[in-house]
C-alpha cells in the first residue's frame, strides 16, 4: 500500500473539486481501490502504489490547467481518466480563444477545442473552408457563428445557409404542408444555432428582408452568391456534381464553409459522396482550407465521444470506412472515394 499527500493550496479547492465534491468523485469512482480523502489544502492518496500515482498525476493536471486559466469540467476530468491529454485537445487563454461574438444571453462563443480554433483561423485566412469531423464536434455552430460576426461586422450584406435535402431512411412526403414545412426539419440545426446568437425578432426581419437565407441546396442553382457568407451543412449527402455546382456559385467576395461527417452518407450506394471527393482534390488550393475535427473535439455529453471512438475502433478493426463498407485500401480514409449507406439502412444521430 501506497499512502501520498498532494497540497493543492495553489489553486480554488471548489474549482479543483468541484461542488459537494463532484469532481473528486468523478476520480473516486475511477479508482474504486483508492481512498481518496479532502482536508483543508490536503489530498490524502492511499492505494497500491501504480493506483495512486495514477491519481497524484490527474490530480496534477487538472491542477495546472486551473493554474494555466483553462477550463476544468467534470467532463475534462472524465476526459483525464481516459487518457486525454487536455492541453493538447483543449484550448487556453489566448490569441486562439478569443471570442467570436457574444450570445443572446451574454455569454461568450468561442472555439472550446483546439481544432475549433484552427477552423476559426482557416476561415479568417481562406475564402472556403471545408470543416470535416463527427457529430457534435461544432462544426456547423462554429461556422454559424463565423457568419453572424461576419454579417454584424459588415464584412459581408447577407448570410446564406443551405443543406442537400436528403432522406435518413424515412420520405419527406409523410410531412405536412408545403414544401417549407417539409424542408424545414432539415434546416433545424441552422435555426438552433442563430436562436442562440439573434433575436427571433430580428431573424424574422433578416428573413423577411433576405439578410439570413434558408434554403436546401436545389434552390442554388443558377445563382451567383457574392457580399456573403455562405454555409453549406451536412455536404457529405451531396454529389461531386451537386457540390462543384454549389462551389462555383461564389462571387469574387464570398466566403464559404462547407461542414460535413463522411461517417454518416445517406446518399443511395451506387453514388459517392461529393465531400469525399471535394477534401481529396481541392485541399491543396491556395485560398481553401481543409479541417479535420476528430472526436477530441465533441462538445456534447462526454458519451459522444464514446459512441464515436467505439464505432471508429468496431470500423478500423473490420477495415470498413465510417458507413459499414469495406475500405479498399487505396486512398486514405479521408480522401477514399465513398461507399454509402443504402437509405433502406438506419443512420446514426448526427
Amino acid at each position: 500500500m501506497s499512502e501520498i499527500e498532494v497540497s493543492i493550496s495553489g489553486v480554488d479547492p471548489l474549482a479543483l473539486l468541484g461542488g459537494n465534491n463532484k469532481k473528486l468523485n468523478i476520480i473516486r469512482e475511477g479508482f474504486p481501490d483508492v481512498k481518496v480523502t479532502q482536508r483543508g489544502t490536503t489530498v490524502k492518496i492511499k492505494g497500491s502504489k501504480e493506483d495512486s500515482q495514477k491519481v497524484k498525476h490527474h490530480l496534477e493536471l487538472m491542477m495546472r490547467l486551473l493554474q494555466d486559466n483553462r477550463e476544468l469540467t467534470t467532463q475534462t476530468v472524465e476526459d483525464i481518466l481516459a487518457g486525454e491529454n487536455p492541453f493538447v485537445t483543449k484550448l487556453g487563454p489566448g490569441v486562439s480563444n478569443k471570442t467570436i461574438l457574444y450570445g443572446l444571453s451574454g455569454k461568450p462563443i468561442k472555439a472550446r477545442t483546439a481544432n475549433q480554433a484552427r477552423l476559426v483561423e482557416a476561415a479568417g485566412k481562406n475564402d472556403i473552408v471545408f470543416a470535416v469531423g463527427p457529430a457534435g464536434t461544432g462544426k456547423t455552430y462554429t461556422a454559424v457563428a463565423l457568419a453572424v460576426r461576419a454579417l454584424k461586422t459588415k464584412a459581408v450584406k447577407k448570410i446564406i445557409l443551405t443543406r442537400p435535402a436528403v432522406e435518413a431512411g424515412e420520405s419527406l412526403g409523410f410531412l405536412p404542408g408545403d414544401l417549407q414545412d417539409k424542408i424545414d426539419p432539415y434546416l433545424r440545426p441552422l435555426y438552433d444555432a442563430l436562436d442562440d446568437m439573434i433575436p427571433a425578432d430580428r431573424q424574422a426581419k433578416f428573413r423577411e428582408e433576405r439578410i439570413i437565407e434558408i434554403a436546401p441546396l436545389a434552390y442554388m442553382r443558377g445563382r451567383t452568391l457574392d457580399n456573403c457568407f455562405v454555409i453549406m451543412d451536412e455536404a457529405q449527402n451531396t454529389t461531386t456534381s451537386q457540390l462543384k455546382m454549389f462551389l462555383t456559385r461564389l462571387g469574387p467576395s464570398a466566403k464559404a464553409i462547407v461542414t460535413g461527417d463522411l461517417s454518416q452518407v445517406d446518399l443511395p450506394r451506387n453514388q459517392q459522396s461529393g465531400l469525399r471527393r471535394a477534401v481529396s482534390i481541392l485541399g491543396k488550393i491556395k485560398g481553401i482550407g481543409v479541417i479535420k475535427l476528430t472526436a477530441d473535439d465533441v462538445v456534447r455529453h462526454r458519451l459522444v465521444k464514446s459512441i464515436i471512438k467505439a464505432y471508429e475502433a468496431e470500423d478500423d478493426a473490420q477495415g470498413r470506412d465510417g458507413n459499414g463498407t469495406r475500405e479498399s485500401g487505396t486512398f486514405e480514409r479521408l480522401g477514399a472515394p465513398a461507399r454509402s449507406r443504402s437509405r433502406d439502412e438506419p443512420r446514426t444521430d448526427n
